[in-house]
């Protein structure tokens, strides 16, 4: 996980430099080349979007009737509150910033928009999906909720091999295809115009979203100090090995060893860490959803998409369900936020190219907060299950 997800960092950065070039400098013919392979690509994500959720959230939810019972039960239930707190949090921080940091940006979009150039593909073709966004994210949890009270069944055993079939999908087709299909998108901001506005909304963003994180980890150990009555910066001093090993590594799984080690450090029990930092890894992405949230409604905010608490408070329950249930291939988090992306905030190909893009560059901080968090999680689930 680690490699690939470096290698698309970099591969990422290439495809939006190459983009730019392209889009400025090379004739129409050439970039609508690019054009074409989106529009193929952009089809096939629309396929496969409803599967992907099939085949991530359908085992995830079904292994909730394991027998670790409990304290399964408690550490997802506060793992998927943090998840909440960050989600609603983000909204509230952003909805108060964005509109007055993006404001210029959006007017001069919409200057470049009136005179903009569009690229058209040389031939297109349709893949209509199966079923619809929702369809799928209902049968998912009817199918998973079904499973997890069955000790033994044959669909569960299919519904495992279909995860393996969705996840080879998304390692070998949908991530090595992404740095292309971001070019696509980037060539065609460039040759429309809009690039440079694009970019600096970027840094805008990638800086609020930091700060945000900082913030975020902040108050995660102000409540967890005060439930066990420590010291909270000394708590988060302790876990900054696993903060900055996540830095590197952009991968929860591989920063596992380091924050067992900070989290025993902090007084949490072998037994107790041993078991919820793994599930953590794997269940707790406060600081994904804070980076899919503020990244949204940057979004749409440019491109003068109404919006409201009403709207992104479903929106965040529901994508904090699908980062409880389906991040635990690379991409997974991103792959599971496309569907609810354009299902309930209506987000076309282009902005789905662009939240992917904000998404990866930012993907090690992401990591970070996540992999910080489960230090605090940790030092709940202990003191709430009196394993002192």
């Amino acid at each position: 996980m680690k490699s690939l997800f470096s290698s698309l960092l970099f591969k990422v950065f290439i495809a939006i430099v190459l983009g730019i070039v392209f889009g400025l400098y090379m004739p129409e013919w050439f970039n609508r080349i690019f054009a074409t392979f989106n529009s193929f690509f952009g089809q096939f994500l629309g396929f496969a979007i409803p599967l992907i959720i099939l085949g991530l959230i359908m085992p995830a939810i079904s292994d909730l009737g394991k027998e670790a019972g409990k304290l399964l039960l408690l550490t997802a239930a506060i793992a998927y509150g943090s998840t909440l707190f960050s989600g609603f949090m983000t909204f509230f921080a952003a909805s108060n910033i964005f509109p007055t940091l993006l404001e210029s940006h959006v007017n001069s979009a919409r200057e470049v928009a009136e005179n903009t150039k569009e690229l058209s593909p040389y031939f297109s073709i349709a893949i209509p999906p199966l079923l619809d966004v929702m369809s799928a994210l209902v049968l998912a949890f009817m199918i998973g909720l079904g499973l997890s009270f069955q000790e033994k069944s044959t669909l569960k055993s299919a519904v495992k091999d279909f995860q393996t079939i969705i996840m080879q999908v998304i390692e070998n087709v949908i991530v090595p295809l992404l740095p292309l299909f971001i070019l696509g998108i980037f060539a065609s901001m460039a040759y429309s115009g809009q690039v440079f506005e694009i970019l600096s909304v970027f840094l805008n963003i990638i800086g609020v979203i930091f700060a945000l994180h900082i913030l975020l980890l902040l108050l995660q150990y102000f409540i967890a100090g005060t439930i066990v009555q420590r010291n909270p910066f000394r708590l988060l001093a302790n876990m900054m090995p696993a903060y900055f090993t996540a830095l590197g590594t952009q991968s929860s799984a591989a920063t596992i060893p380091v924050t067992l080690v900070q989290a025993e450090k902090n007084g949490v029990p072998e037994k107790v860490a041993g078991f919820v930092i793994p599930l953590c890894a794997t269940i707790h992405l406060a600081g994904s959803i804070m980076k899919i949230t503020a990244c949204a409604m940057a979004l749409m905010i440019l491109e003068g998409q109404p919006f409201d608490f009403t709207m992104f408070a479903g929106f965040i329950f529901m994508l904090g369900i699908a980062m409880v249930a389906a991040p635990g291939v690379p991409g997974g988090a991103i792959m599971a936020a496309i569907g609810i992306l354009q299902a309930m905030l209506g987000f076309n190909e282009e902005m789905i190219g662009l939240m992917v893009a904000l998404y990866i560059a930012m993907d090690s901080f992401g990591t970070a907060c996540n992999v910080t968090g489960d230090g605090a999680i940790a030092l709940v689930v202990n003191k709430i299950s009196g394993k002192e």
